[in-house]
């Protein structure tokens, strides 16, 4: 059930207009100083209410500004809300580097579901496509004052499957993670057509983009885990 996962679906809702915008939609994280606030628009949200925090912060890196999130038995995302027309640049790149893998992580098992690094975007769509037991946790909290949304993509970083592994939620389907690292201490350059993506794994075409964002969590095996993320871009599709 959506209202369960942790940290599936991720309850990161973000309020309309509550987040200022920046100039182009993703994060230039190099354009900072080491030790400067998070880019306007980025906030620290839990997966859950009363989840340990994420550290998330700037620093050098082989003489460029990166982000650095270090996780110890915590689960939260760095996140912005959508302002990215997928119709006109529905690809997105990005760089990030693992420490090194979280020790049983396994994101098929709901008890070890964990990554170190994760780029995630969540969508709006149509309700009557979804399960009756999905529209209810979703009205549920709605009542309650929460947004969730209609679907989940993400990119994640395991050495649990191999790259290109598509692996559902263990508690719903409406959370999509695909596997695209698994080589740690190494950055990895990375670029993905998420409207493309989204159609093929969702089959369907994507509704508003409603947020996207980064996170590194180990709040199922409370370990540790750290990992680098350079600047997320976005572009036409070529």
């Amino acid at each position: 059930m959506l209202r369960s996962l942790a940290p599936a679906l991720l309850l990161l809702s973000l309020s309309h207009g509550a987040l200022a915008q920046t100039a182009a939609p993703g994060a230039a994280f190099s354009a900072a100083a080491p030790g400067a606030a998070l880019p306007d628009g980025w906030q620290n949200k839990p997966v859950v209410s009363g989840k340990k925090l994420t550290r998330y912060a700037l620093v050098a890196e082989q003489g460029t500004t990166v982000l650095q999130a270090d996780a110890s038995g915590s689960a939260s995302g760095l996140v912005h809300e959508g302002d990215v027309d997928l119709g006109k640049t529905p690809v997105v790149r990005w760089r990030w580097k693992v420490a090194a893998p979280i020790p049983e992580a396994d994101n098929s098992q709901s008890d070890r579901e964990d990554a170190p690094a994760r780029l995630v975007f969540f969508f709006d769509g149509k309700g009557n496509n979804l399960s009756i037991g999905d529209r209810a946790e979703m009205l549920a909290a709605s009542a309650a004052g929460e947004k969730l949304p209609y679907a989940t993509l993400m990119y994640i970083w395991t050495n649990s499957a191999p790259v290109g592994t598509v692996i559902p939620n263990p508690h719903t389907k409406r959370v999509q993670m695909i596997v695209v690292g698994g080589e740690a201490g190494k950055w990895q350059t990375l670029r993905r057509n998420v409207a493309s993506d989204y159609q093929k794994v969702f089959k369907e075409a994507p509704g508003k983009l409603t947020g996207y964002g980064i996170m590194t969590d180990t709040d199922n095996t409370g370990g540790n885990a750290r990992a680098w993320y350079g600047d997320i871009r976005f572009g036409a599709a070529q």
